[in-house]
């Protein structure tokens, strides 16, 4: 086994962890705007992921800065974008547009 090859399998490994991550997070903020949305009395539609990156900070080290835009309605009729903004398995942000209640 050569050097490139330990590389390659190195990259591979990487590769297939960041998959696995990005579908756990994934996961974890569909059940995060949905707890949202009970608790503040509005009707879940779906959610999209729009952003995936890897980030660094001194304060919390590397992370996956993931942003996704979900769909909610507050009156059951019309329907408005929101966006929850996760690093790895923590949520940073709720930002929700003013809606019909």
């Amino acid at each position: 086994m050569v050097l490139s090859d330990i590389y390659l399998l190195l990259g591979l490994f990487l590769l297939v962890w960041y998959i696995w991550f990005s579908r756990e997070i994934a996961e974890i903020a569909r059940n995060k705007c949905q707890q949202y949305c009970e608790q503040h009395g509005l009707q879940f539609i779906s959610i999209a992921r729009t952003k995936t990156r890897i980030r660094f900070s001194k304060r919390q080290g590397l992370y996956i800065h993931a942003e996704y835009l979900f769909e909610f309605s507050g009156d059951g009729e019309s329907a408005y974008a929101g966006t929850l903004i996760m690093h790895s398995k923590k949520v940073a942000a709720f930002d929700l547009p003013p809606y019909k209640v």
